[in-house]
């Protein structure tokens, strides 16, 4: 029975960390009708804490909770699957480092940062310019929206910028760092497709609009959830 409550006392935490952490702050994405957030964080930083289950669950619903909060209704039901299926495959990744195999760990980490370099910067440049509505606790009366421009070049600052926590943390821990770094940003494309193929398919929209908005927030979310990782091993110590 104690072990239940602890249970349900987790799922009921991160569960608000992660809806908390994606009603923060979001950019609205007008093409695809959705927006870019900071959820990724909490996700992460849940799996690695709490394990697959409990980052299914705060994942899912807690992002859930988080679209019909700020009004993303249609988003919702895919917002439930794919962000709990992020959470449980990153969950399940970080409990199962290789004993062996540093130095490729930190090449495969390379190669998929690289990789997530090259899309944000291609796709950003090409289609997702012009101007940006930035929108700052956008829940209730104290909502405040920021407008500005976002131009072709600019996205090569940006690209860099997202991907160089992660380039840090591969270039320096080339072990279990470099696993980290790969099942986080491994669980980030399992979002990053499945909100592509809902918004093609389902919404009718410009999905491809949105997939430098979601690699960052896959990338943000790693460089943050990491080194809070980090600082909550080091400050917590089970009895």
């Amino acid at each position: 029975m104690q072990r239940r409550g602890i249970t349900v006392a987790k799922l009921a935490v991160f569960t608000s960390l992660v809806a908390v952490a994606t009603m923060a702050l979001s950019v609205y994405v007008p093409a695809t009708r959705g927006y870019f957030n900071l959820g990724e964080t909490m996700i992460y930083f849940t799996a690695l804490a709490a394990g697959p289950g409990i980052a299914a669950f705060a994942g899912g619903v807690g992002s859930m909770l988080a679209d019909l909060t700020l009004g993303y209704y249609y988003y919702a039901p895919a917002t439930l699957l794919i962000k709990a299926a992020e959470g449980a495959l990153v969950g399940y990744l970080v409990r199962k480092v290789p004993r062996k195999g540093g130095w490729r760990l930190a090449i495969a980490s390379y190669a998929l940062v690289v990789g997530y370099f090259v899309l944000i910067l291609l796709i950003g440049a090409m289609l997702f310019v012009g101007e940006v509505e930035v929108t700052l606790l956008p829940v209730g009366e104290s909502a405040r929206s920021l407008i500005f421009t976002v131009a072709p070049h600019s996205w090569i600052a940006l690209a860099a910028a997202a991907v160089a926590t992660p380039v840090y943390f591969a270039a320096k821990e080339k072990g279990p760092e470099g696993w980290l770094i790969l099942s986080l940003l491994l669980g980030g494309l399992v979002m990053v497709s499945g909100y592509f193929v809902y918004e093609q398919f389902f919404l009718g929209v410009a999905a491809l609009v949105e997939v430098p908005v979601n690699l960052g927030q896959s990338i943000i979310g790693t460089a943050v959830a990491i080194p809070l990782y980090r600082a909550f091993r080091k400050l917590y110590r089970p009895a």
